[in-house]
């Protein structure tokens, strides 16, 4: 049987638009890295430096588009090294809600970002991007989860996967 030209045009069409809804983004979320003390103020210690450059290593070819930081000095030198060698800017998020930055991280539409946190927030961005960690807390001196989410929008809705790994310097 022979599909008129009309009806073949509008099949054509019609597959075009539903894929054009469709797109995949990675969201890496990952705790901040080792501190040298327990103030708010603290930078990284020598071990943490170590981790952010690690970090950077594991993800300098994963097409990095944003990095999100919270607003404490922790986070953003985790993400410096990283940040530096894509050439990106840090954008500051605010640690709580973990709405604010659940919210803008549905939005991304292929795009990829990578998200730095906190011991009581990365697991809560992760179930809020509609996944379920295998890690129930992260412990305070567990500084080595990355959590690997990767999100896929179609017409027909969103689905989120998540896989995790751990970060060794």
């Amino acid at each position: 049987m022979k599909i008129p030209h009309r009806l073949s045009l509008v099949i054509a069409l019609g597959i075009m638009l539903l894929s054009a809804g469709c797109s995949t983004s990675s969201i890496y979320v990952v705790r901040h890295a080792e501190r040298l003390n327990d103030s708010d103020t603290t930078s990284l210690s020598a071990a943490g430096l170590l981790r952010a450059r690690a970090l950077a290593g594991l993800l300098a070819n994963a097409q990095i588009d944003s990095i999100y930081i919270t607003p404490y000095r922790r986070t953003e030198q985790t993400a410096a090294p990283l940040a530096t060698q894509l050439g990106l800017p840090l954008t500051r998020y605010p640690a709580s809600p973990v709405t604010a930055i659940t919210g803008r991280l549905r939005q991304l539409r292929g795009k990829n970002a990578l998200v730095v946190g906190h011991s009581n927030t990365i697991l809560e961005i992760a179930r809020g991007l509609g996944t379920t960690p295998s890690i129930q807390k992260i412990e305070h001196a567990d500084y080595q989860n990355l959590l690997f989410i990767r999100m896929r929008r179609t017409p027909f809705g969103q689905r989120a996967h998540l896989y995790e790994q751990k970060i060794n310097p």
